[in-house]
């Protein structure tokens, strides 16, 4: 049984963001109140974190989140990424250090800005004082376990950064980050009914770095997603205009949401 909560369905600048606000959203819609990305998804007791937003500390808080067992990173971004000393806590709770999992890329930037954050599989730090994450790199297309959940993580084309997405138990779950286009090799892992999918669209007409509805929800077809969220989206997009441009399997995400799958 998979349990995924949207902890934080925005963009970097979040809905209200501080120089557009509200931008084309409603405020009175209590589900156009977006904080920056972060998504946990729980299988058969497995904890785990997609992404450490910068508003990290209140999605755990709201959501009760207390243990993980790994994160997974999908890229550098500060806004995907930038939250990572609050995991400072759950080493406090869980004793000792944390695994985290990102490509080569990502785990670069991440010693690169946080170097005190970082332990050895053999020597954690004192984790009264400072974080303990252990750093593992993962291979594009190359199987991975954390507990008994199968992991491959996929390399997505056309971000500004280096940018991976995760099949999760050979397609049953789907997450797909910051994107402009997935390569072929992607739909190759893709060997169950995808129960759900996750994609990013930070405005609907799509830009440079971003992919737009349109091409999300043919990338969405093309995977035969029995359910699909839209999520990671920016003032732009509000979520009564997206729900209305959008097929009943498909719904814009909103902070808190939580999807259970049998």
């Amino acid at each position: 049984m998979y349990k995924i909560i949207i902890l934080g369905s925005g963009a970097a600048p979040g809905v209200p963001a501080i120089a557009m606000g509200w931008g084309n959203c409603n405020p009175e819609n209590p589900k156009n109140f977006r904080t920056r990305t972060t998504t946990y998804l729980e299988y058969n007791g497995t904890k785990l974190l997609i992404d450490t937003s910068p508003d990290l500390r209140g999605q755990m808080l709201q959501n009760g989140i207390t243990t993980l067992d790994a994160v997974l990173y999908t890229h550098s971004h500060a806004d995907h990424l930038h939250g990572i000393d609050d995991l400072r806590e759950i080493n406090r709770i869980n004793h000792g250090s944390l695994d985290v999992y990102a490509s080569d890329d990502t785990v670069r930037v991440i010693k690169q800005r946080f170097p005190y954050l970082l332990a050895t599989p053999s020597k954690a730090n004192n984790v009264s004082m400072q974080p303990s994450l252990v750093a593992n790199e993962v291979k594009y297309y190359e199987p991975f376990y954390i507990n008994d959940l199968k992991i491959v993580a996929v390399r997505l084309l056309g971000h500004a950064v280096p940018s991976t997405g995760y099949i999760f138990n050979d397609g049953e779950v789907v997450y797909i980050a910051d994107y402009r286009k997935l390569e072929d090799e992607t739909f190759k892992f893709i060997k169950k009914e995808v129960e759900l999918a996750i994609f990013p669209m930070t405005t609907m007409e799509g830009s440079e770095f971003h992919a737009g509805l349109n091409e999300i929800l043919q990338d969405i077809k093309r995977f035969g997603c029995k359910q699909a969220i839209v999520n990671h989206m920016a003032a732009e997009c509000d979520y009564d205009k997206v729900r209305k441009n959008t097929p009943k399997n498909v719904e814009p995400a909103y902070d808190n949401m939580v999807i259970k799958i049998e």
